[in-house]
């Protein structure tokens, strides 16, 4: 959950430089540096000497899946109060001190990290890197920041979940569903009464355990040498003491094996929608990159299958897109969803529409999918690759990320190969394997007047 829109972030000018090509002139690797101060903070570079900019990550290991019970959404109001300022550097310093220099800043909340992300021109990097540092020491713990951080939050929830047509469902309610574990199944934005009910204690605790140097990675990006940035990066966290992280909870779930389904009243919707979800391979599983292939194959823009077969050829949905929750297909540490989530026409059916879905699945199953289509695809998919890598903001923030998540930020540089690598058959497996009714979940998301017409009339029938 970004304090400011993510995708203004990523796509600002300073970030795009071109990438350093290796000898393949078909593929391009990333330069990637490493080294683990000895404190536990890992450290991660990648030097780009095309413009006098640099983007930084700082991701900590540490998302919505490991916050603690009973404080649904608290790993996201820790995030805001990370901007809140310390005893060293009052609220608002982060904000003169970047985007005064030109630069931009933000942070996330995933279910497996949380980043804080900024880029700046390379002239801002020591003050950066005091900042993350100042405020991985400690923070100014007081119960105003707090009641403010809780307020935002909350209205935050109002504004886009509660007030909004859909409210998320497509990705908070369709988790709680479909897993069974509290881990993987809470709401992460959070329960009112859960995000009042944090306190100050909470907050200290969670600094304390959790945001330590030896449960980060520092991603650097741009106009300076690895050696340089390590010298730095000593300079302002080697003294930060390493921190005792909890032990981590067993998130692991099967396959589910039993299809649920569920209806919904909305409240604010016109149409009704659909989100149809599958449970997917483990992280680092053989079957991850046929996966995202398969998602783009399917539900990838409006050349896929599922565009063409149910928008545009039986005009059954009025869009169809793919999402892996809140993260992307390489981008997870845990029990992870593939869904689909449709706009569909009040006189289809949901059946009717996921018999359709089933079928374009089916295809995949018995015919598998042709040298051309995945040829396109995957050219798609390289490109749009290339294209975040490009951005010394995302290319920072991608390695930190992989670093967390992999243990190896040079993920990066194998994902492309990953992706060229699949073929018709792996699509054929996965889709058989994973993409059953029986490890399905799907909720039926209806505007509430429709909902009682259709009670009306079953009445009366």
């Amino acid at each position: 959950m970004p304090r400011i829109p993510a995708i203004a972030l990523l796509s600002l000018a300073l970030g795009n430089t071109l990438p350093a090509l290796a000898g393949d002139v078909d593929r391009w690797e990333l330069p990637i540096a490493v080294k683990t101060l000895d404190n536990g903070l890992t450290v991660v570079v990648s030097e780009d000497r095309s413009a006098p900019v640099v983007g930084v990550s700082v991701v900590y290991k540490v998302g919505m899946r490991l916050e603690p019970k009973d404080r649904t959404g608290f790993a996201h109001l820790f995030e805001h109060l990370m901007f809140e300022g310390t005893p060293n550097a009052p609220e608002g310093s982060f904000d003169k001190v970047i985007t005064g220099g030109g630069g931009r800043n933000n942070g996330s909340t995933r279910p497996d990290y949380t980043n804080y992300i900024e880029v700046a021109p390379v002239s801002a990097l020591e003050p950066i890197l005091w900042l993350e540092a100042d405020r991985m020491t400690t923070l100014d713990f007081n119960e105003k920041t707090l009641k403010n951080q809780q307020d935002v939050v909350k209205e935050e929830i109002r504004v886009n979940v509660k007030n909004q047509p859909y409210g998320g469902f497509m990705w908070i309610d369709i988790g709680q569903q479909a897993f069974q574990k509290w881990e993987n199944n809470h709401d992460g934005y959070g329960s009112f009464v859960d995000l009042e009910n944090a306190s100050l204690d909470d907050v200290r605790a969670f600094h304390r355990d959790y945001y330590g140097p030896n449960n980060a990675v520092l991603g650097i990006a741009g106009d300076i040498g690895a050696e340089e940035a390590f010298r730095l990066a000593e300079k302002y966290f080697g003294k930060i003491k390493r921190r005792e992280t909890p032990p981590r909870p067993d998130v692991s779930e099967p396959l589910n094996t039993e299809e649920k389904r569920i209806t919904q009243a909305d409240d604010l919707a016109q149409v009704p929608a659909v989100a149809v979800a599958w449970k997917i391979a483990d992280r680092g599983s053989p079957d991850q990159a046929p996966i995202a292939v398969l998602a783009e194959v399917l539900a990838g823009g409006d050349a896929s299958r599922m565009y063409q077969g149910l928008v545009k050829g039986k005009e059954m949905s009025l869009n169809i897109d793919h999402l892996f929750g809140l993260t992307g297909p390489f981008e997870y540490n845990g029990p992870t969803l593939l869904t689909l989530f449709a706009l569909y026409k009040p006189n289809v059916t949901s059946d009717a529409l996921i018999a359709e879905m089933d079928a374009q699945i089916a295809r995949v199953v018995a015919d598998g999918v042709s040298d051309a289509e995945l040829g396109r695809v995957k050219t798609a998919m390289l490109s749009d690759w290339n294209n975040s890598m490009e951005s010394l903001l995302s290319r920072a923030d991608t390695l930190a990320i992989f670093q967390a998540l992999w243990d190896d930020a040079q993920v990066a540089n194998q994902v492309p190969g990953w992706i060229e690598a699949v073929t018709s058959d792996d699509l054929k497996r996965v889709a058989a394997k994973y993409l059953t009714a029986a490890n399905r979940t799907v909720i039926d998301r209806k505007p509430k007047a429709m909902l009682a017409t259709e009670a009306a009339a079953k009445q009366e029938g």
